[in-house]
């Protein structure tokens, strides 16, 4: 048989695998995609329509009455304010603490350099849980408790050791060699790195800002413990008081996933910001060591 004709045969298998590797993609993201979508259908539904047994796909003949009982919640915004406060603090303090830490580690040999990273690996192992007590005693005695600055500060502790993990790869991905010509051309080591090095690194700065922001918007159980009372509540202890707030203790399911669809809302503002940047920076971070 011709090579022309084997690499005939071998087209339509090739077609045939990839439709159906196609298909089971979309199959997949329709999975993945649909809890998404209940949750949008959900919140504009009223609870009788909700607590049918038969489910409503489409919300025909709903109504914004659950995103207005949401907006009308006087905590809702105060509890916005102080997620949004300590999300930005907390993204904007690891990144830079972890890009020193990952700047030392890639760059300088110094005793202790081997130890340092493998306490990075190990912290990351504590359960969050065995924490709690040590945390707020601590926030105790510094008088820190039901304070934005304090929820910060324990918000960067929980995510700077990932954060170095990760730009460490970045930072070691960027050949010193660039510094050192750049250099040799008569700039200063400082003014090289700031012109060739750290351009090449925003990628990383991305990823783990994206990491970071994930992490503190979405953390229930520190607020919890650190945030005691009504008036420092985050979003996610807002939406579990929301959910409780009625006096027969029914859930309204549609309140629930309007304001669950509320509260994803700066999430999905913060993707569109970096999704330029986002992707090869999560790429960049898997390959490089």
């Amino acid at each position: 048989m011709s090579t022309t004709a084997l690499a005939g045969s071998r087209a339509p298998r090739r077609s045939t695998r990839r439709a159906l590797l196609t298909a089971l993609a979309v199959a997949l993201a329709l999975v993945w995609a649909f809890p998404v979508y209940w949750m949008l259908n959900s919140a504009f539904l009223d609870k009788v329509t909700l607590q049918r047994t038969t489910p409503t796909f489409l919300p025909f003949g709903g109504s914004f009455d659950n995103f207005r009982a949401i907006f009308d919640d006087p905590g809702f915004l105060r509890a916005l304010g102080i997620s949004l406060v300590v999300t930005l603090t907390t993204v904007a303090a690891a990144i830079v603490i972890a890009f020193l830490g990952a700047l030392a580690i890639s760059r300088f040999r110094f005793r202790g350099r081997r130890s340092f990273v493998l306490a990075l690996l190990l912290i990351q192992m504590l359960p969050a849980e065995g924490l709690f007590i040590a945390q707020y005693k601590m926030m105790s005695g510094i008088g820190l408790l039901n304070n934005v600055l304090g929820l910060a500060i324990l918000y960067t502790a929980a995510v700077v050791p990932f954060t170095v993990w990760m730009l460490r790869g970045f930072v070691a991905g960027v050949p010193i060699e660039l510094e050192e010509a750049a250099m040799v051309d008569g700039l200063s080591r400082t003014q090289a790195f700031l012109r060739i090095t750290f351009p090449l690194l925003a990628p990383g700065l991305v990823a783990s800002g994206v990491y970071a922001f994930l992490q503190a918007w979405n953390e229930f159980t520190v607020a919890l413990v650190v945030m005691t009372e009504e008036q420092s509540r985050t979003l996610p202890l807002w939406l579990r008081g929301f959910v409780q707030a009625s006096a027969t203790r029914e859930t309204d399911w549609g309140q629930v996933m309007a304001a669950s669809a509320v509260v994803a809302v700066p999430v999905i503002i913060f993707f569109l910001v970096v999704q330029g940047r986002m992707s090869s920076g999560l790429v960049g971070g898997a390959v490089k060591g």
